[in-house]
């Protein structure tokens, strides 16, 4: 396993790393998503010392899905939040089917809602699609979200630099113009910490599209996986469990760049 690296609050990648966004080429790399189940033994075999990590106070945490998928494919990860002590639930709207602005407006109404209901900011996780989603109900609803932690999630170009691309072309989408809607929505900054895992192994969303330059509290956790295999992988798993444990998630150590 290749070591992990975080990149510091405000830290980014080398330079020049991620200044160029390709989008993902279909071969050898995106076979490799068919092949993410093989993440589910060492997952089993992680368990014992991923059941250890820092335990949750009954903090509710909401979990939203990636393109084309719902709640069964984070049913996982919301088991294993649960098995630390937090109170965890799906979003409840099905299939993930990709209408954005339709979906935003039903996250943000849903987080709203749940941190009303509980009286306290709720804390967000999301992977790929579901992610970007999370980033925009913390961005519209500040008050009502604690934290916001993505897996493989496109914060630039909407779908334009995923293997989604044609489909979404097919469906008459200008992805030139959808980008420019995502970069001006950043107008208008997230306050909430976030911490975003990618990984260049990713065949689906390229992980150049997966930095954040706008958010002024943003940690980025780089791993060895593929996009699929991020759902299922004992490394996120421990940085997911890790960050939504932190008391203060301001406090995310010196910025300097080095193994998780």
């Amino acid at each position: 396993m290749e070591p992990l690296h975080r990149h510091g609050r405000g830290e980014l990648p080398p330079a020049g790393d991620a200044d160029i966004i390709p989008t993902p080429q279909t071969g050898w790399r995106l076979f490799r998503e068919t092949q993410a189940v093989r993440e589910l033994p060492r997952l089993a075999w992680r368990l014992p010392s991923l059941a250890r990590q820092a335990r949750g106070k009954g903090e509710l945490v909401l979990v939203f899905p990636g393109f084309g998928a719902g709640d069964t494919s984070t049913a996982a990860l919301r088991g294993y939040l649960r098995l630390l002590g937090y109170r965890v639930r799906g979003w409840g709207l099905g299939m993930n089917g990709g209408d954005v602005p339709a979906l935003i407006s039903q996250v943000v109404e849903l987080t709203a809602r749940t941190a009303e209901l509980e009286g306290a900011a709720v804390r967000l996780v999301g992977w790929s699609l579901g992610g970007y989603l999370a980033r925009e109900a913390a961005r519209e609803e500040p008050e009502a979200v604690d934290r916001v932690i993505t897996l493989g999630s496109p914060v630039v170009g909407g779908p334009k630099y995923t293997a989604a691309a044609s489909t979404f072309a097919r469906r008459g989408l200008d992805l030139d113009s959808i980008e420019e809607e995502v970069e001006a929505r950043n107008a208008v900054p997230i306050r909430a910490p976030i911490t975003a895992i990618f990984s260049r192994s990713d065949a689906v969303v390229a992980w150049q599209a997966c930095i954040d330059r706008h958010s002024p509290d943003v940690e980025h956790v780089e791993v060895s996986s593929t996009h699929v295999g991020l759902g299922f992988d004992p490394d996120v798993y421990s940085i997911v469990a890790d960050r939504l444990a932190r008391a203060d998630p301001d406090t995310r150590g010196d910025g300097n760049h080095g193994q998780q």
